[in-house]
């Protein structure tokens, strides 16, 4: 069982489509099931016309899914915003303490503990007690006393984290947006991967840092642990991580404009290393690069994108 979880808080970049079509072939290579899940916790943020437009870009890339928010499935609901109770029973059963530092002074600790941009560990400040009571309070984990967390990255390699000394105690649940705080990233995502049977997942490598705590999450709640894969980004021909400045279209540009969706599975494709060395960029469906696909095809280093061969 795989998944992919697009947050609808935007159009879906050339990544993101890069991401869902790897995802996709891993699975169906290996005929398994595939679930589409919303990944809606910011409320701010998400909204339902993002979502509905996502997933027309992604169907229209050839993709498709067996559970979902519009094709429903016994592993439902399948927005995150729907599915609270959940993590409520979760956060329940692991030992958490009132926070009350707030971003800009947390963001001061950064500027001080890594100037380099380096992740600060969190030092502990509200542990014994709130430093400020009348501030509304996040719920932050207490990390038990524990050895590296280790895994094997199905694309990456063995990968380790000290947690408790490299991260220190983390959030679960956020002060803002009322009614006890939106949820965080770590925790719903190890509920819900669990909960719908989520046996591969293959994300971006922008991800790879946050796996050792969803796996210490996953083995605090008795939770089956997922085989992981992070693929590489892409960059632009300057080997800068590929953005607007590189005339990097959406994927809803792409079809607005009439592009023709198997050349973009082409190029999306030559990035992460399906195509080979063939001269010329082919047009290609998913469908045509399932029967083939393998994970060992997908290189450690960033891959590559033209954007101008888009048309």
């Amino acid at each position: 069982m795989g998944r992919f979880a697009p947050s609808p808080s935007g159009r879906l970049h050339l990544g993101n489509a890069r991401t869902a079509l790897l995802s996709w072939l891993q699975i169906r290579a290996a005929g398994g099931r595939y679930v589409m899940r919303v990944e809606d916790l910011d409320p701010q943020r998400s909204k339902a016309e993002h979502e509905q437009r996502q997933l027309a870009d992604l169907r229209w890339l050839g993709l498709d899914w067996d559970e979902g928010p519009d094709v429903g499935g016994p592993r439902g609901p399948y927005r995150q915003s729907e599915r609270h109770a959940l993590y409520v029973a979760a956060l329940e059963r692991l030992d958490t303490y009132p926070c009350t530092c707030t971003r800009r002074e947390l963001r001061a600790q950064i500027e001080v503990d890594a100037p380099h941009g380096v992740e600060p560990v969190y030092a502990g400040t509200c542990r014994e007690g709130p430093t400020h009571p009348e501030r509304p309070a996040s719920s932050r984990w207490r990390i038990p006393a524990s050895a590296p967390v280790c895994f094997v990255d199905r694309i990456l390699g063995e990968r380790c984290q000290d947690i408790a000394r490299e991260v220190g105690d983390f959030v679960l649940r956020r002060a803002d947006h009322g009614d006890g705080g939106a949820w965080a990233y770590q925790l719903a995502v190890v509920v819900d991967d669990a909960a719908m049977g989520v046996s591969e997942v293959l994300r971006g490598a922008d991800l790879l840092d946050s796996t050792p705590r969803q796996i210490l999450l996953q083995r605090s709640l008795g939770l089956a642990t997922p085989r992981y894969a992070h693929a590489p980004l892409i960059v632009g021909p300057d080997g800068d991580k590929l953005s607007k400045r590189h005339g990097a279209p959406d994927l809803s540009a792409l079809r607005e404009r009439g592009v023709d969706p198997r050349l973009v599975v082409a190029a999306l494709a030559r990035s992460a290393g399906l195509l080979g060395d063939h001269p010329g960029l082919p047009r290609c469906t998913a469908e045509e690069l399932r029967a083939s696909f393998e994970l060992s095809q997908i290189p450690r280093e960033p891959g590559v994108l033209d954007v101008s061969a888009l048309g």
